[in-house]
């Protein structure tokens, strides 16, 4: 990760939190990585969390309590999470109601609702999909809340432009508004990306501040995770082999597709390497296609499908040879696994004045600790 890249996306989030008057908080779901915590804390005040692991890690290592959701907390990590959090968000009525006389003050109690509108083609990431086991509905909330529940939180964005959170907002406000007075906060969730270059800044402060006019009392937080570290690093790998069947050449790496950057297989999308242009749906075939080497990449596991393809290149790659993915920070780092015992890539951080700070190189002992 470059301090260069980071700083430049801390410093236009802290830009919009100040211009929108709204508080914007770093989602560990997308981003966790704590030695570099010290220079958020130079933009950001808190983070959000979604598990009893990352409750602690908010409040040991970023230095300020959660905001805290999960779709289900268990009578064995509540208090502990409750310790870690200033804010208590329930996934269900029935969760509130189980958990609600735990808290009595101790954090400000908020529910997650479902707007049942999300622009989100990708299935797998839509947490308004009919049937979604995320949030209440409108038509399932009681006239008057329960006095205690301060605020709505409502996600339904995946790396989505302002455009998105401007049509998706006339739905929030005509499903839930007619609640807006009993409540002191709302959380527009993550999935704001912010930092991509053809975002729409302007047209999201815009939106904010259109709705702060609206309803004035409502203090407004977001919870992007990919903004923060996007397109602040790559993952360098080496080619270690390549092999060829049926015409297809497949340029093996020392790293994997399923164990280190599994997003690319889930989403799926493929992800950009430096110095070569993607091929969509190419023919090996077509003329086109043959001007320059075609390569799938294939990961070192055993994974069948631990492969994505096609990639063009201006030459033949060789055995030895570097290839760097970038944009590669960002939830891969908080999904890696290590299947088939698979080494992770070692962290760092590039600071300004050029020097280099390993955070983790990982080891045997990592894998064993883990198998028990």
């Amino acid at each position: 990760m470059e301090e260069t890249l980071l700083r430049r996306n801390l410093e236009l989030i802290r830009s919009v939190a100040q211009r929108a008057d709204v508080e914007i908080i770093l989602a560990f779901k997308a981003f966790a990585l704590w030695k570099s915590f010290p220079i958020f804390r130079e933009y950001i005040s808190h983070t959000t969390a979604s598990s009893l692991f990352e409750a602690r890690l908010a409040k040991e290592e970023f230095g300020s309590k959660a905001h805290t959701y999960s779709p289900a907390y268990t009578e064995e990590e509540f208090d502990e999470i409750l310790d870690c959090s200033s804010h208590i968000t329930f996934n269900s009525l029935s969760q509130y109601e189980r958990f609600a006389t735990k808290v009595e003050g101790r954090a400000s109690v908020g529910l997650r609702v479902n707007p049942e509108y999300s622009e989100i083609e990708t299935e797998l990431y839509n947490p308004c999909a009919p049937g979604s086991r995320f949030g209440v509905l409108a038509k399932d909330l009681p006239e008057q809340l329960p006095s205690d529940i301060e605020g709505f939180h409502i996600h339904c964005h995946c790396e989505s432009g302002s455009e998105v959170f401007a049509r998706t907002l006339i739905h929030i406000i005509e499903k839930f508004s007619k609640w807006f007075p009993q409540i002191k906060w709302i959380n527009f969730g993550g999935g704001h990306l912010m930092t991509r270059k053809d975002y729409d800044v302007e047209l999201l402060i815009k939106t904010l501040q259109d709705f702060h006019a609206r309803y004035p009392h409502l203090k407004v937080i977001l919870e992007p995770g990919s903004a923060f570290a996007w397109q602040t690093g790559p993952l360098v790998t080496k080619v270690v082999d390549i092999v060829e069947n049926h015409g297809i050449k497949t340029a093996i790496i020392n790293a994997s597709f399923t164990c280190h950057m599994p997003d690319c297989l889930e989403m799926p999308y493929m992800p950009t390497i430096r110095h070569a242009e993607i091929v969509e749906d190419c023919q090996l075939s077509t003329v086109n296609c043959q001007l320059s080497p075609l390569y799938r990449i294939g990961g070192n596991s055993c994974l069948s499908g631990d492969f994505m393809g096609q990639w063009q290149f201006d030459h033949e790659l060789q055995i030895g040879e570097t290839l760097i993915f970038e944009d590669m920070i960002h939830y891969t780092t908080v999904k890696t696994t290590m299947f088939n015992g698979i080494g992770h890539p070692s962290i760092g951080l590039l600071h300004e004045d050029g020097t280099f700070e390993l955070f983790r190189r990982f080891t045997y002992e990592d894998y064993l600790d883990r198998m028990c």
